[in-house]
């Protein structure tokens, strides 16, 4: 399963780096491992008669490593080609339901978005296959036989799952690139995939459950929890999915000239009291500190003027409150658009300095207006 998901700071522990890709795995593996070794124990007890039931154990959590280690290929697989592409990926992380690939962009052809998202299911059907071919060579009542039965048959479902047409799963970007291949329009094919998503995500529960209860059956516990945990990771990934389509949807909307804030200057050293009475005296919604022969040299952080309590503004300099002004906060005034937003995730600040293309200020952007865009999203 692979996305463009949410960062952590804190992801979980390094093991390794693949391909130059960090790959991490998240504490809540323990939890899926434990419940796949408590699982897979009764039947390989059934299979290995003469094993003491230590020893299960720990052959079942040998096969909870092993399933993991197939995950990570199948991630692994989407980011090397990813990579091929020329797109960015920050890191592997595996958890609770699998695995994610975190790549910074999207593809830019819906060819290339199906190539890096069927990557995944075609991988773990290559090792389902190439395990189907060594356990006919192998003593099905053996440990290497039956590990090696439960992992062919286990990257057989991983692949066969993630081929189902919904997003987040891998065949709803494939439908995703299908939909964005037939109207041209990549947002068209998210909402698309997104809502198949919600159904499959809806099937998972009722397909196992809803026959049982009819013929007045009781559901395995087991069946359930999966159901529910599959179709949960389902949902909201879908929605997640629709909630990013709306999202990119009004990126065009986003000028820095058109949400630019209208700025004065000021010298470092002038109490913010009076700074600000010169702001509001100019109608401007932003300070930008020069030194004494005009040049810019920071921008007064909003926040930290919000935090200064009144009495205190006449006894505090404007220039204590300001950012220094880094190159990478001196925006083009006519940024816009995707352009602008990859600025800003370059060099997160709070304001922006915009300039004219001879050098002149323009005004100051700042990031609360910019997010005022997709506030409701």
């Amino acid at each position: 399963m692979s996305s463009e998901s949410p960062r952590e700071d804190s992801p979980g522990l390094r093991i390794g780096r693949p391909f130059g890709i960090p790959v991490y795995v998240s504490p809540t593996w323990l939890v899926v491992a434990a419940f796949i070794t408590y699982t897979v124990q009764q039947p390989v007890s059934s299979w290995l008669p003469g094993m003491s039931v230590p020893m299960t154990y720990v052959i079942s959590f040998v096969f909870a490593v092993l399933l993991y280690v197939s995950v990570l290929l199948h991630e692994l697989a989407h980011s090397v080609v990813a990579k091929l592409y020329g797109l960015p990926v920050r890191r592997i992380t595996l958890y609770l339901l699998g695995g994610v690939s975190e790549i910074e962009r999207e593809p830019e052809t819906p060819g290339r978005e199906f190539m890096v998202a069927f990557a995944g299911p075609l991988l773990s059907l290559g090792l389902a296959g190439i395990g189907f071919a060594a356990y006919r060579f192998l003593d099905p009542y053996s440990v290497l036989g039956v590990l090696t039965l439960q992992l062919w048959g286990a990257n057989l479902i991983v692949g066969v799952f993630n081929l189902l047409p919904g997003l987040p799963l891998d065949g709803g970007r494939m439908l995703r690139a299908g939909v964005w291949k037939a109207t041209g329009n990549p947002g068209s094919g998210t909402v698309a995939a997104a809502w198949v998503g919600r159904v499959l995500a809806v099937a998972l529960v009722a397909v196992p459950v809803g026959p049982a209860l009819i013929s007045g059956q009781t559901p395995s516990v087991g069946m359930l929890i999966w159901s529910m945990l599959l179709a949960s990771f389902i949902w909201f990934g879908a929605t997640q999915a629709l909630r990013g389509a709306r999202v990119r949807a009004r990126i065009p909307q986003v000028n820095a000239r058109a949400l630019a804030r209208r700025a004065i200057p000021v010298t470092g050293d002038v109490p913010l009291a009076e700074a600000l009475r010169r702001a509001a005296e100019a109608h401007a919604g932003a300070m930008v500190v020069v030194d004494h022969e005009g040049r810019p040299t920071g921008i007064v952080n909003e926040v930290a003027v919000e935090a200064t309590p009144e009495g205190r503004r006449p006894w505090v300099t404007a220039g204590s409150l300001a950012r220094s002004l880094e190159p990478s906060l001196v925006l083009a005034a006519d940024l816009s658009g995707e352009a602008l937003i990859e600025a800003m995730r370059e060099a997160p600040a709070g304001e922006y300095l915009l300039v004219e293309r001879g050098g002149e200020i323009f005004g100051v952007l700042a990031t609360s207006d910019v997010n005022r865009v997709f506030s409701g999203v």
